[in-house]
């Protein structure tokens, strides 16, 4: 027999794709050919899949070989298909009865001594290969806890050629995954710890219930940092889809944590200052690898010291934050992530910074408007909550009153949001942040005119943006969640315009 075909995956962004891996053994002048569009490290894996067959004390055919990667008009990434590969070349050359792998994917990167090392991605690979009907997998070794988790697979894993090819041959084991059974840690920051400042409390609430992003402005110590922190711990834990999502972002960029566990904790992301416009929106050579924004998905991206960050990095968070994806375009293709995660931004109110607040602020009135300028009105557009802390006094810090706990708050948060997907189930919604603007100013959910005066006059004036008339109203829908009432009134849009627009803190 002188062709084979073995099942691997193959990984677009965070999308994979079963793969054919195609092996024609002829006569010929020896040498390797490597079709279906591979990039480099896929070229390279001529050299790595011989140097792995001969040290696993298999004989390497001295013949023509082409190899073909279906389907071809699919680019295809990485050394995930060196493992399969080699079993088709051993298939082909009539070393290897390859009926035990039928209907099987493969995948692994291998060593010069025939090591299966592990690769990034093996999650969303292996749901994909679900997804295709495929019920039997192998990954290396390392990898078979991250790809227990997804239902309705039989995973093995294999830590070197030699160990698969004695599994085809002679039927030995391959090595079963052990999924850590402990639940995640879920200790962390917690919001008691926040000495006064009951608008911002108010406002990280607010912002937890209905998905809203939050700029938080104030001068040193007044607890912008703390607050931000301690958003991820009165969010709720993530469902099942949502875990799944965030884990495979997770396991292609490389940083999923041992143990083959979902990420059920909403992830929090605070890149420095210095962060690149790739770093935060996601880039990179060749496949676009996912940024901050796209690692913080489901949960936090906490920019402190945001007016620090560079101009272009600011302005590229505008299209995710209104669209929840990023789509980053290459020469060798196109990588798109989801990016829903709530924006928290933290600001100085000038470059002096006193710790005093605006009472002693030194700063010429120029320089102020020119530092918080680097925020530009079409980002701070799309921050819902814009609040301005106050300094804080020695009797909140020396004599704290007792605050509520975050399991408290959480508790709070959970409601009003079970309230909210209860009310928008029918538009497929969960978020009262989700929720597109012509449907909240239609029946049956506008609100009465009296309820909404203030509003339209500021829509009128100027004062407030169209898009920012829609935040105020979803703004008082979460509001109202929180306080148990079915519908907002006045008092409600009165908090919201407060909360939005910062006036009266």
């Amino acid at each position: 027999m002188s062709y084979a075909r073995v099942l691997c995956v193959g990984l677009v962004g965070v999308d994979g794709h079963l793969v054919e891996v195609e092996a024609d053994l002829a006569a010929g002048l020896p040498g390797v050919v490597i079709s279906g569009l591979p990039d480099t490290a896929l070229h390279e894996a001529r050299d790595r899949v011989r140097a792995a067959v001969v040290n696993s004390g298999q004989r390497w055919p001295n013949r023509r070989i082409t190899l073909n990667l279906l389907p071809a008009t699919l680019p295809k990434f990485g050394s995930a298909f060196d493992l399969a590969i080699a079993v088709a070349l051993l298939g082909g050359s009539g070393e290897l009865p390859l009926l035990p792998l039928e209907g099987v994917a493969i995948l692994g990167e291998l060593g010069l001594d025939g090591a299966v090392r592990p690769v990034r991605g093996v999650l969303p690979m292996v749901a994909a290969a679900a997804r295709a009907g495929i019920d039997r997998v192998i990954v290396p070794a390392d990898n078979a806890a991250e790809a227990a988790v997804v239902p309705g697979l039989r995973v093995r894993g294999v830590d070197s050629l030699h160990r698969l090819v004695c599994f085809v041959r002679d039927g030995r084991p391959l090595i079963e995954p052990a999924v850590d059974e402990m639940p995640e840690a879920t200790t962390g920051p917690d919001l008691a710890d926040v000495a006064g400042q009951g608008l911002g409390r108010r406002a990280l609430e607010v912002a937890a219930a209905g998905g809203h992003h939050l700029a938080l402005i104030g001068p040193p110590g007044a607890g912008k940092t703390m607050l931000a922190e301690r958003l991820p711990s009165i969010l709720p834990t993530l469902d099942d889809d949502a875990a799944l999502e965030v884990t495979a972002l997770h396991s292609v960029a490389g940083l999923l944590p041992a143990g083959g566990r979902l990420i059920r904790r909403p992830p929090f992301q605070a890149p420095h200052h210095t962060a690149t416009v790739p770093s935060i929106v996601g880039g990179g050579a060749g496949l676009a690898r996912p940024g901050a924004i796209s690692l913080a998905h489901r949960g936090v991206l906490f920019l402190d010291e945001a007016p620090e960050f560079s101009k272009p990095a600011l302005e590229a968070l505008r299209q995710p934050l209104e669209h929840g994806r990023v789509l980053l375009t290459r020469s060798r293709g196109n990588a798109e992530y989801p990016a829903r995660a709530q924006l928290v931004l933290a600001a100085n109110p000038c470059p002096c910074a006193n710790p005093a607040g605006d009472d002693r602020c030194e700063c010429a009135p120029t320089a102020r408007r020119r530092y918080l300028g680097r925020l530009s009105g079409p980002l701070l557009d799309r921050i819902d909550l814009q609040v301005r802390l106050q300094p804080m006094r020695a009797a909140e810090l020396m004599e704290p009153a007792a605050h509520e706990s975050s399991a408290v708050v959480a508790a709070r948060v959970a409601a009003a949001r079970q309230a909210a997907a209860g009310r928008w189930a029918a538009l497929g919604r969960r978020l009262n942040s989700e929720i597109p603007g012509p449907y909240l100013r239609r029946p049956p959910w506008r609100l009465p005119n009296p309820v909404t005066a203030d509003l339209r006059a500021r829509l009128d004036s100027g004062s407030l943006s169209a898009r920012g008339f829609d935040r105020v109203i979803r703004l008082a829908w979460t509001i109202a969640d929180l306080d148990g009432r079915v519908r907002p009134d006045h008092k409600d849009i009165a908090e919201a315009i407060t909360l939005r627009t910062g006036e009266g803190t």
